[in-house]
């Protein structure tokens, strides 16, 4: 680890997608379009797409789940849920945002500045609401709002949203400076217009330090937590782009310190650190490192020789001077207690 002689800060701004006219192909898994091992059999994309074959089945299985009965209404769902494969699905989907089960239905006109073909001047939102609306349809993909939360368990949309404006201000989108919308098919430039590749990245050198981990503090702030190897955890505040100062951070008063319980070698230590989704209002954070139950008598773990496996710990011999079983790997869970309203304000 002694390798990493500093830490350098990414302002990937290039790669946001903030303009359209300067977008590029970008799966909704961050992953760059691929040319699969052989052609997708459900999903009618060729070239360039983000499904694999294995992808492509789930789509069908998923497809079917709904059990549609009419052939409008279903050919417009297989063509929404296989957007997934479009090359600029990360776009569709806005991945920058709020998750979204189903892309960003065309329900305007193109924007006279927009990228995209014309042929997204077709309210496909409409269509959609228009051949679905009054079917059955089971797993509905429209029951769960752009933000994540199932609406209700009904399948007919009628009964989900109460009517086509409703419907479309939740799906629906233009096609315009900023992004693109999901016309029916395959995203479609203009012909005058390819894609173009970002210009660059940015790196922007904040400071020096051999830190292993580095986890974006839950409450969206400019704080971040960073810990070593040996079993140190700091929060630290990271600068503003450009301003060329240095990570804030105090070496000397770690927010924790498990060095007396991490086993710290060449190979082993702490190996990484995650906070609970409700960190602010529970204070719960997780640290996952190699202990010795020699220097830790709380350090346990399943031990690969056990009863199960017809094996002794006890019988075998000790190696390299060390006894069976003696080290672990392990993932611990820690609060940050104390009476503070913020428990992601108090320190352990």
């Amino acid at each position: 680890m002694d390798g990493i002689p500093s830490i350098i800060f990414l302002f990937c701004n290039m790669l946001l997608l903030t303009r359209y006219g300067s977008s590029y192909p970008l799966c909704t898994d961050l992953r760059s379009p691929f040319i699969p091992k052989s052609p997708l059999a459900f999903c009618q994309y060729n070239g360039s797409v983000c499904c694999n074959s294995t992808e492509d089945v789930k789509l069908q299985k998923q497809f079917k789940s709904l059990n549609v009965s009419g052939y409008g209404c279903a050919s417009l769902l297989k063509s929404t849920l296989c957007s997934r494969c479009d090359p600029f699905s990360a776009e569709l989907y806005r991945i920058a945002s709020a998750p979204r089960v189903v892309p960003v239905l065309c329900n305007s006109t193109v924007s006279a500045n927009s990228s995209q073909s014309q042929l997204a001047a077709t309210d496909f939102c409409s269509k959609v609401w228009d051949e679905c609306h009054n079917l059955s349809i089971s797993n509905s993909p429209f029951a769960i709002d752009k933000g994540g939360s199932v609406v209700n368990s009904s399948s007919n949309l009628t009964e989900l949203w109460e009517s086509k404006g409703a419907f479309c201000n939740e799906f629906g989108g233009a096609s315009d400076d900023g992004s693109v919308c999901f016309d029916g098919g395959p995203v479609s430039l203009n012909s005058s217009e390819s894609p173009s590749l970002p210009g660059g990245i940015c790196l922007e050198k904040i400071a020096n330090g051999s830190y292993l981990n580095m986890v974006a503090h839950p409450d969206g702030s400019n704080r971040v937590f960073l810990a070593n190897q040996q079993g140190k955890i700091w929060l630290a505040t990271v600068p503003a782009e450009g301003s060329g100062e240095t990570l804030g951070i105090d070496e000397s008063n770690p927010f924790l310190d498990l060095t007396d319980e991490v086993y710290y070698d060449t190979e082993l230590g702490m190996m990484g650190i995650a906070f609970h989704p409700n960190f602010q209002q529970n204070g719960r954070f997780f640290a996952s490192f190699n202990c010795d139950k020699v220097k830790w008598p709380e350090c346990a773990g399943r031990c690969s020789c056990n009863s199960e496996m017809g094996c002794d710990p006890s019988k075998l011999p000790p190696e390299n001077g060390a006894q069976p079983c003696q080290y672990h790997s392990i993932i611990a869970e820690f609060s940050a207690n104390g009476t503070s309203s913020q428990p992601s304000l108090v320190k352990i």
